[in-house]
């Protein structure tokens, strides 16, 4: 199980502070948020893209992808009635895609819930079909980078469309990509009332990446939330990917909430029969 942390924690550092304290933590994989390195990040040269890809590297790190896509960006909105910002989302979705692709990342994590909620009048049919279309638009190119997009759930406290893991096979089912897929995410899952080993196995075959958190904000091991069986149904899955922290309170300070997390991680998985045996 490879672990990675996501860097918005550590926004206020430079970002070779950043890869050097996030490694000497004990991460071996960073999670990009795009406005923490640009205003417009589309727009970095690839200078500027190929030092942060070495920065990671030679802190001993791999950029494993970019989340929090559409957060702090204007125009942009996927289940919205204004075709022309569906058709900025789907062009800008790609130019992320050529971002992730070149840092070195294989995953980008559709969450955004204030872009993709329900705008009066809409209903979910015809915002599965307008979403349908703006990821089928953008998949080909996003694909042709060896990226994976995820639509991620959320709880109904952040968004009213995709908020469960069904809803999301949903939608991954009508896009019909194979490089479309699911994220899940610890905090976004316990909204759903189903125990999270249920929800890891029955939908393992869709899921590509991992967020881990707890319903108070913070990171594992600092909430209430057990990881043992977490991690146990990740194993028996066969999950293959990163389990990524993201964390939502940053009070604690970015280096506790890291150290604590990992050591949690670490310590639960040294508990596991599976590593053991």
């Amino acid at each position: 199980m490879n672990f990675a942390i996501c860097q918005e924690l550590f926004e206020n550092w430079s970002w070779q502070d950043q890869c050097e304290a996030i490694a000497r933590i004990g991460y071996t994989g960073m999670e990009v948020a795009p406005f923490t390195l640009a205003a417009a990040p589309q727009g970095l040269s690839q200078a500027d893209r190929d030092r942060l890809r070495q920065c990671a590297a030679d802190a001993g790190l791999e950029i494993i992808g970019l989340h929090w896509l559409l957060a702090k960006t204007e125009g942009m909105h996927l289940t919205t009635d204004d075709a022309s910002m569906r058709q900025r989302t789907a062009e800008y979705l790609v130019e992320l895609g050529h971002l992730c692709g070149d840092l070195g990342g294989k995953v980008m994590v559709f969450g955004s819930p204030h872009q993709r909620s329900l705008q009066p009048g809409v209903t979910k049919e015809v915002a599965m079909e307008r979403a349908a279309e703006v990821f089928r638009q953008a998949m080909p190119e996003i694909a042709g980078r060896g990226v994976q997009l995820l639509i991620e759930p959320l709880t109904t406290k952040e968004t009213n469309f995709i908020n469960t893991c069904a809803e999301g096979v949903e939608l991954i089912e009508m896009v019909g990509h194979p490089n479309f897929a699911l994220h899940q995410d610890v905090k976004a899952m316990l909204g759903e009332g189903t125990p999270l080993p249920e929800l890891i196995h029955e939908f393992a075959r869709w899921t590509r990446h991992f967020h881990v958190n707890d319903s108070n904000l913070l990171g594992p091991g600092m909430g209430e939330t057990p990881y043992e069986p977490i991690f146990t149904a990740l194993l028996e899955s066969g999950y293959s990917g990163w389990v990524s922290v993201e964390v939502f309170d940053y009070s604690p300070g970015a280096e506790h909430i890291a150290n604590e997390s990992l050591r949690y991680m670490d310590n639960v998985l040294a508990g596991l029969p599976q590593r053991n045996s």
